[in-house]
């Protein structure tokens, strides 16, 4: 998992490469149910970069994004959306794997 520092680096990867962003704070608690698995789930997406951003540190693009609950995933291929899935639930490992593979395919 990649935790940018700057809204330079987010950019960069957004217009660069297959990614999957991962939208979270450290007092969510579904973020906090969700995120120990993360890394499994990654693992299965090779050719996607998993992107971990903090809601806290990264505000404007959130609204920007129209990233309105966490935890929530956004997947993008070179520059452009491909799919989200944004809402204030709890995900579970297999809701995301089933959002992953209908993104991706």
């Amino acid at each position: 998992m990649i935790i940018p520092t700057s809204y330079e680096e987010l950019a960069n990867y957004v217009e660069n490469d297959n990614c999957v962003f991962f939208f979270t704070a450290e007092w969510c608690g579904d973020c906090v149910f969700i995120k120990p698995v993360m890394p499994e789930i990654s693992e299965m997406y090779p050719d996607y970069k998993f992107i971990q951003v903090d809601r806290d540190e990264f505000i404007d693009l959130c609204g920007e994004w129209a990233i309105f609950g966490i935890p929530s995933f956004v997947v993008t291929s070179k520059g452009k959306e491909v799919a989200r899935l944004v809402n204030k639930e709890r995900k579970t490992k297999e809701q995301v794997i089933t959002f992953l593979n209908d993104a991706i395919k």
